[in-house]
């Protein structure tokens, strides 16, 4: 039994070595460089989409502040005029509005994380390419694209009755003292 391993052993030695000279080093090289450069070009353009994305959660975040502003504005006019009815529609408007704002909040900090680790890997593969490119002696870099998580499930921003009348209160109370 021993013989026939080390018979067996003997033979696939020598067909890892035929295998090995038949394969050509520069063709496996430049194949990994390719593979390199693809895979560069996914990561610089996945940079673009969240550059892309933070852009416009940067532009929505401007104009629900915008909006929030408005709505303080308007909430002064109703209280000043006694509209109470009015006021608790703003409310629960602003209410929702700021829980928005929270939640693109949320998704600005982890798109930023989410780019900042991105383009931290994208200069190690340019470094490590660059060397290949140079030395000749890597023949293949295993590079796995970053997680992205781009589909977030949207919150339920609907306000309670409570949460508009307490909210209300607080408004009322707040605009008395002034």
């Amino acid at each position: 039994m021993a013989l026939i391993n080390r018979v067996s052993r003997l033979f696939r030695a020598d067909i890892h070595a035929v295998l090995d000279r038949i394969e050509e080093p520069d063709v496996l090289l430049k194949q990994a460089i390719r593979e390199m450069e693809e895979a560069l070009g996914h990561s610089e353009q996945q940079l673009k989409v969240l550059n892309h994305e933070l852009g416009q959660l940067s532009a929505r975040q401007s104009e629900l502040e915008q909006s929030l502003a408005d709505l303080e504005q308007e909430l002064d006019i109703c209280f000043e005029l006694g509209h109470d009815d009015l006021a608790k529609a703003l409310i629960k408007r602003k209410l929702e509005a700021e829980r928005f704002q929270k939640f693109l909040h949320r998704k600005r900090e982890t798109v930023q994380t989410n780019l900042d680790e991105l383009k931290q890997r994208v200069e190690e593969n340019h470094r490590q390419l660059d060397s290949m490119r140079q030395k000749a002696e890597v023949l293949a870099q295993d590079i796995t694209p970053p997680r992205q998580d781009n589909h977030w499930n949207v919150p339920d921003f609907s306000v309670r009755e409570e949460d508009v009348a307490v909210a209300f209160l607080r408004e009322k109370q707040k605009r008395s003292r002034s």
